[in-house]
């Protein structure tokens, strides 16, 4: 019986300090004024979309949309960013494209 002493010179992977300290892309959903869609529709999208979205707070970004011109009604993972921009786009909403943070 013949016993085999392997000797592996396996090559060690080592990340870059930078690389692995660098977060997922995060990026903002923003909704757009526009003269077509009505503070319920905007408040009722909102809530239905955005997880954890109170009505309280869907309301006030509603009249945020429609007093500033603009409203940032969510932030996070960029995936998810673009998950909720085009639900709400789908519903009528009119949007900003996506920006990246």
């Amino acid at each position: 019986m013949e016993i085999f002493n392997t000797v592996s010179n396996l090559d060690s992977t080592v990340l870059d300090q930078n690389t692995a300290k660098r977060k997922y892309p995060e990026a903002r959903v923003i909704v757009l004024d526009d003269d077509f869609n009505t503070f319920e529709h905007v408040a009722n999208c909102l809530e239905t979309i955005i997880p954890e979205m109170s009505r309280e707070r869907s309301w006030n970004l509603a009249v945020k949309v429609d007093s500033e011109g603009s409203a940032e009604v969510w932030r996070g993972p960029l995936e998810q960013a673009e998950l909720y921009h085009q639900q709400l786009l789908s519903k009528g909403l009119t949007m900003a494209p996506i920006e990246e943070v």
